[in-house]
């Protein structure tokens, strides 16, 4: 073949930017306070909804000051934990790991291995996605403030009680308010 006779690419791509599937288990999920951010994402074209999943092994899933839900990053402990599970694009997983204080030490975003709930029953397909966990400075510490005691699931009954950041002590940082907690007595 001579030269000039295969078309040229074109220079700009309509690929797609790569997107990463976060699984969401708390108030980011539908009906819940930080919910509002995901619709921002879906209305610009940053997040789509692509189900609702459960972890494929058991984690615990607590609640920490404020009743704010954490998901403890001890693989065989607690229940098989349902959530939703989003498409994120990079636009989008930069506010999530914003809202997350992934530079704060608040949350850290790791692999989770899930478990698509198929109608019906049928196989199991599990798949790799990322999740927030309980930063591991202080993840230890709420398991044992939780007793050991987990949920399946953040409902309406464990965010009874839930108070927004905005409406927190504004002199205390997260990280305060989670050393207080853990340092104070089981109610």
């Amino acid at each position: 073949m001579g030269h000039g006779t295969m078309a040229t690419p074109p220079t700009t791509t309509t690929i797609p930017a790569k997107t990463t599937l976060i699984f969401t288990y708390g108030t980011l999920k539908r009906g819940f306070s930080n919910h509002v951010l995901m619709q921002d994402l879906i209305r610009s074209g940053d997040s789509s909804f692509k189900g609702v999943y459960q972890t494929l092994d058991k984690y615990p899933l607590v609640c920490g000051p404020y009743r704010v839900p954490f998901l403890l990053n001890k693989p065989g402990s607690g229940h098989r934990v349902t959530g939703e599970l989003y498409a994120v694009s990079p636009r989008g997983l930069s506010r999530l790991d914003e809202l997350e204080g992934i530079t704060r030490g608040h949350y850290v975003r790791q692999p989770i291995r899930l478990a698509a709930e198929k109608q019906g029953g049928g196989d199991l397909e599990s798949c790799v996605v990322e999740a927030y966990y309980a930063h591991k400075s202080y993840d230890e510490k709420l398991w044992e403030r939780s007793s050991g005691r987990s949920f399946g699931a953040y409902t309406e009954n464990e965010a009874r009680g839930y108070v927004k950041r905005k409406d927190r002590p504004q002199h205390l940082t997260f990280l305060d308010h989670i050393r207080i907690f853990v340092s104070s007595p089981c109610d």
